[in-house]
C-alpha cells in the first residue's frame, strides 16, 4: 500500500509519521510547499492552484490514498482535486467541531485555525449543522504556522492564547491546522486540565483504513 500525504509545510509531517507508526507495511509519501507557507492567508484560486501542483508528484506514484494534510487546502481545493482527479481517494482534514460539541461541558470550545479556515463556507457549514447552542471562541493565531514554520512562536505566546481561551470558558481546544501538532504538547500543559486539546490524527488513520482496507 502507498500513502501520500500532502501539506503546505511541515505540520503534514506528524500526520505522515503518526500514519506510518499506524500502517508499517505501507509506503507513505510526504510532500510540501514550504516556499509558499502558509496557505491560510492566500486567495482560494490560489490555495487551489497551489495544492494541484504540489500533489503532482503523489499524482505520479499512484498512491492507493492521498491525504490533503491541511485544513486550508481541505477547504479550498479537496473538492476540486476529487472533480479533477476522479480515480483517486481523497482524504481532508477539517475543524473537529462535532467531536468538540459532543466533548465539552461547558458550552464552550475553543478553534485554533488559520484566517481561511475560519471564513470557509465548509467551517461555517460545520458550526450550522454540530454546534447549535455551544459558545466558540476562535483566538488570532493568523501568524502561528509561519511562526511554526521557522521555529519562532514563543511559549509566551502560546501561553497567553490558551489562557484567554480557558478563561473565556473554553474546555476543549480544537487544533485545525496540522502545523499546531507540533505545539500541542505545550498547549497542553499550558492549559493545565483546564480544557482537552484535539487533532485529527486518530481520525485520519480511521478513514484511511475505511478507505484503503
Amino acid at each position: 500500500m502507498k500513502l501520500g500525504v500532502f501539506d503546505s509545510g511541515i505540520g503534514g509531517k506528524a500526520v505522515a509519521e503518526s500514519l506510518q507508526k499506524e500502517f508499517p507495511e505501507a509506503e507513505v509519501l510526504y510532500v510540501h510547499d514550504r516556499e509558499h507557507v502558509p496557505y491560510g492567508s492566500r486567495e482560494e484560486t490560489e490555495i487551489i492552484s497551489l495544492t494541484d501542483a504540489a500533489i503532482q508528484p503523489l499524482l505520479k506514484e499512484k498512491c492507493d490514498a492521498i491525504v490533503i494534510a491541511c485544513n486550508t487546502a481541505t477547504a479550498a481545493a479537496i473538492e476540486v482535486l476529487r472533480a479533477r482527479y476522479p480515480g483517486v481517494p481523497f482524504i481532508g482534514l477539517e475543524p473537529m467541531v462535532k467531536p468538540a460539541a459532543a466533548l465539552t461541558e461547558s458550552g464552550v470550545i475553543a478553534i485554533c485555525a488559520t484566517p481561511y479556515t475560519l471564513s470557509s463556507a465548509r467551517y461555517q457549514s460545520l458550526k450550522n449543522r454540530f454546534a447549535q447552542g455551544v459558545k466558540i471562541v476562535e483566538p488570532d493565531c493568523s501568524n502561528w504556522a509561519s511562526l511554526i514554520e521557522g521555529n519562532a512562536l514563543s511559549e509566551q505566546q502560546i501561553e497567553a492564547t490558551v489562557d484567554a481561551v480557558c478563561g473565556a470558558g473554553a474546555d476543549v481546544i480544537v487544533l485545525a491546522c496540522t502545523h499546531y501538532h507540533w505545539i500541542k504538547e505545550d498547549i497542553i500543559q499550558f492549559a493545565n486540565g483546564r480544557a482537552t486539546v484535539i487533532d485529527p490524527s486518530e481520525a485520519i488513520a480511521r478513514r484511511v483504513r475505511d478507505l484503503v482496507y
